[in-house]
């Protein structure tokens, strides 16, 4: 592999004190593969080196995970054991900055009966969610990646250097160069998104309206008075700013849960719970999902939409130009981190609460009663369109062009 790893320990230093922004005195959980143990070494030093009072490891695997799903019943596997329930509960006491390396094998669960993976996410869902929520809006976090044999291969099939290639496009979409200052860039980078929250923000839209010729003909109503974000989010206990994704590309907000009407045609293929959803579309009515179609997939498309009352509506919606570095890279990354930032997308499932005047205070009925969707999931898909129309619908009827043949008005 040619990157080097001066350029690597830079990348971790980006996501532990620019992604992350780990405070001294704090608890940080890291997510990572078991892989890329010397990479979830180098982010626990820099952790240290920022402060952080414990860094505690949960190590993940997509082969245990495949056999796991292969061979152990599904109530088995359904099951939150007493002692997993402990861990959350100290979750929520230490609200700790939690960092996610991500960087799984798209096929993973290839073959796995859609019904099971299904069954294991909501049972164990329903038992997460509650402590998940007590945390929300109170922490800092940050979703980030390192490439790995077989997602290289998933994108580069052909490729003898597919590793070096993947290697290449991450840093490219983080903006991580030997030559440059990340965080200089970063900072530039979030102004820019800043400016165009707030100028949608000022318009003050009721509904946005998407069309594309590809059948994508769709209305969604937004809440009067949530707010259009990007980029960073400040952790209202201690005033961190931080990013939960990188990279990140989007402005977004929730939209108005069950209200929406139209067919949303998906542009790109869609990897959830390691399994490929293909040339799909959704049709919404009276704000639900009500049919779907895909090409590959469907079934487990349809059990998505089925997670539970919430998963049928949206959860947000977002922006992004189609000139945005994701999207330059050329190819499908495979995965969501990546896909969503290439052009705009929706979410189906749970909305942030967070964009609300307030919502950080709010319980999640609370923010349910002001529209936001609420969901054991949060699914992003991908419907920007090289010739996307939005339309932002003002109050009086009046329509503004936001977004033409994929990117800013």
């Amino acid at each position: 592999m040619s990157v080097s790893e001066n350029l690597i320990r830079k990348y971790a230093e980006l996501i532990v004190r620019t992604g992350a922004n780990v405070q001294p005195g704090q608890v940080v959980s890291l997510t990572v593969a078991v892989e890329q143990h010397e990479f979830a070494a180098l982010i626990t030093e820099e952790c240290y080196k920022a402060g952080a009072k414990k860094v505690n490891v949960d190590w993940t695997s997509d082969v245990q995970n495949r056999l796991n799903f292969l061979y152990a019943e599904q109530d088995v596997l359904a099951a939150v054991l007493p002692w997993q329930e402990e861990k959350l509960k100290q979750m929520v006491e230490d609200l700790p900055c939690r960092i996610f390396i991500v960087s799984d094998d798209p096929d993973a669960l290839n073959g796995i009966d859609p019904a099971k993976i299904s069954f294991v996410s909501q049972s164990r869902g329903k038992v997460i969610k509650p402590y998940r929520n007590a945390i929300d809006g109170k922490h800092q976090w940050v979703i980030a990646a390192h490439p790995s044999e077989k997602w290289a291969k998933k994108c580069f099939p052909d490729a003898e250097d597919a590793m070096d290639r993947l290697w290449d496009a991450v840093l490219k979409t983080v903006r991580v160069r030997d030559d440059n200052d990340p965080v200089a860039e970063w900072k530039a980078h979030t102004d820019f998104i800043e400016e165009k929250a707030a100028w949608l923000n000022a318009q003050k839209f009721t509904s946005l309206h998407y069309s594309s010729t590809n059948g994508t003909d769709f209305t969604v109503e937004l809440i009067p008075d949530a707010l259009w974000e990007g980029a960073g989010i400040e952790n209202p206990l201690n005033g961190a700013f931080y990013i939960p994704n990188m990279p990140t590309e989007e402005i977004f907000t929730s939209p108005a849960a069950g209200k929406c009407e139209g067919t949303l045609v998906a542009v790109k293929p869609l990897s959830w719970n390691s399994q490929l959803i293909e040339d799909f579309s959704i049709t919404f009515e009276n704000g639900r999902a009500v049919s779907c179609k895909a090409g590959k997939g469907q079934e487990l498309l349809k059990q998505m939409l089925k997670m539970d009352d919430g998963a049928a509506m949206l959860g947000e919606v977002a922006l992004v130009p189609k000139e945005s570095p994701v999207n330059q890279c050329g190819f499908l990354f495979y995965e969501t981190l990546f896909d969503e930032n290439a052009c705009c997308h929706c979410a189906v499932g749970m909305g942030f609460k967070e964009v609300l005047p307030g919502g950080d205070g709010m319980t999640m009925e609370e923010a349910k009663e002001r529209g936001i969707n609420d969901s054991m999931i949060h699914v992003d898909f991908m419907v920007g369109a090289d010739d996307l129309r939005i339309d932002g619908i003002r109050e009086d009827g009046s329509a503004v062009p936001v977004f033409r043949n994929g990117t800013w008005a």
